[in-house]
Order: C-alpha cells, then sequence, then structure tokens
C-alpha cells in the first residue's frame, strides 16, 4: 500500500486553463512543494516563472507543447518545446497530431514526435517526453497505432487526454496504452481524476503518472 508521500510522487499538479495568472502559477508551485509532487504542469508561457518559484526544490516543471489541439506545424512544436527546455522545464506533454492519425499518415505522426523527442533530448538528454493521444477522439485500434508510433518515436510516456478535449482518462485505456508500449515507457492518466479512488484505480491499471488539478484533494482524501 502507497504512502500518501509516495502517492504524491505520481502527480502532476496541473494547471492548464486559458486564464490562469502568474498568482495561480505561484501558488501551484507552492502546493507542489509543500504536497510533495512529481512535477507541475503549466503552459509554456509560464515555465520561467514556475521554474523560478520552484528553484530549490525537487519539484520538477513539465509543460505542454501544441496544446491543446496538436495539429500545428511541427516546426512550431520543436520550437516551443526546445524554448520550454532551455528555460528549465524538465518534461513536455506534446499533443500527437490526430489529423495525421486519423488520415493514416503514421510516418507523419512519428516524425512529429520523433523531431520534438530529437530536438528536447540534443539540450538536455536527462529531459522527458510525453506524448498525449486524446484517447476520447480515438477507437481501440487507433490507440494501438498512437502507442505504437510514440513508443517508434523514442518518447518516454503516453498520456491519455488533454482534459480539454471529449472524456479523460479511462482504466480500460491505461490498460491497453500499458499493454501496447511495455515496460520500457510511462503512462500518464490524465483528463478528470478528482479522487483517491480513482487516481489509485489508475496506477492499478499501469499509470506511472497521474495529471490532476485536483491532486490536495487526492492526498486529502487517502486513507
Amino acid at each position: 500500500m502507497l504512502t500518501k508521500s509516495e502517492l504524491a510522487k505520481y502527480i502532476d499538479h496541473t494547471l492548464l486553463k486559458p486564464t490562469a495568472t502568474f498568482e495561480e502559477i505561484e501558488i501551484l508551485c507552492l502546493e507542489a512543494k509543500e504536497y510533495g509532487f512529481y512535477a507541475v504542469c503549466v503552459n509554456s508561457c509560464y515555465v520561467k516563472h514556475a521554474v523560478n518559484v520552484l528553484d530549490g526544490s525537487d519539484v520538477k516543471v513539465s509543460v505542454t507543447v501544441g496544446f491543446p489541439l496538436g495539429a500545428m506545424a511541427t516546426t512550431a512544436k520543436v520550437f516551443e518545446a526546445t524554448e520550454a527546455i532551455k528555460a528549465g522545464a524538465m518534461e513536455v506533454d506534446m499533443v500527437m497530431n490526430l489529423g495525421l492519425l486519423k488520415s493514416g499518415d503514421f510516418y507523419g505522426v512519428q516524425e512529429d514526435i520523433a523531431e520534438v523527442v530529437k530536438a528536447v533530448k540534443a539540450i538536455n538528454s536527462g529531459a522527458k517526453v510525453k506524448v498525449i493521444l486524446e484517447t476520447g477522439y480515438l477507437d481501440e485500434n487507433e490507440k494501438v497505432s498512437a502507442c505504437q508510433l510514440a513508443k517508434a518515436a523514442e518518447a518516454d510516456f503516453v498520456k491519455t487526454s488533454t482534459g480539454f478535449g471529449p472524456g479523460g482518462a479511462a482504466v480500460e485505456d491505461v490498460r491497453i496504452m500499458r499493454k501496447i508500449v511495455g515496460d520500457a515507457m510511462g503512462v500518464k492518466a490524465s483528463g478528470g481524476i478528482r479522487d483517491a479512488k480513482t487516481a489509485l484505480a489508475m496506477i492499478e491499471a499501469g499509470a506511472t503518472r497521474i495529471g490532476t488539478s485536483s491532486g490536495i484533494t487526492i492526498i486529502q482524501d487517502y486513507k
């Protein structure tokens, strides 16, 4: 059974709403330090601010890229990701190009991810790249293909959802993702995880990270 501090280390404390302010990001970071969360997850304009607030702590900064649609040019994703890593982010949560996936352009999907991975690792080999699949838009075969492509592109994680698309994290999706990527990659469950019971179900299904804006509630709820 996990201790509260162990459960906290699964959590990316998240604030991605478009109206988030500097003050709210600062509060997010201070909460992450207080509760011992693994990371904060913020939009890219707030990376420097989060890095400054978290200076001296072991809480990492994770940044979204191509968020929330994933439908931008690969060069734009690469630029956003590399600027964030240069500013001190240690993890990138990039959105897969779902239109290319739906079009059957698997090479394009893989290259989109691989270019971001290559650029990020060139700056910091220890930085991690997570690929958001937005599972609510995908059928089971597409979920399998998405995981295979992320793995082939040498990403570090696959992630369920942005929180802005249809649906959120589902236990069965996490199971599928874990089965396809095996033990070599992380699986991040994100979207609609608001209590300890749900978080633990995701971990049991194979999640190694939980993305949530309800991290404090989850820890306080955990008995």
